[in-house]
């Protein structure tokens, strides 16, 4: 098997810390990218922490890595947010 065709048999499994700043102003803006990445968030908990103005998320995805890339991405070039990422590679028993 050559090693590109071993990549497309590995995905990215991991959970994902996202803090928002200014929740009432960027919270649309995160929602907005999670639904766009909603292929690949398994589950999803989300508290807002109104004392301080912020809202933590927390994500469990599913995906490829560049899919994950770009999750993460989008969210960390929206000023305010800040995101965080544990993943670990898993191999893909059988894609019949």
């Amino acid at each position: 098997m050559s090693a590109n065709t071993e990549q497309t048999k590995q995905r990215r499994l991991g959970v994902i810390g996202i803090v928002i700043e200014d929740r009432e102003h960027n919270a649309a803006k995160v929602n907005q990218v999670l639904s766009d990445h909603a292929d690949i968030i398994v589950g999803r908990m989300g508290i807002p922490y109104r004392m301080e103005g912020l809202g933590v998320i927390s994500l469990i995805v599913d995906g490829t890595t560049d899919a994950v890339g770009a999750l993460t991405g989008r969210l960390g070039s929206i000023r305010g947010v800040h995101v965080k990422s544990a993943l670990t590679t898993v191999r893909v028993q059988n894609e019949d």
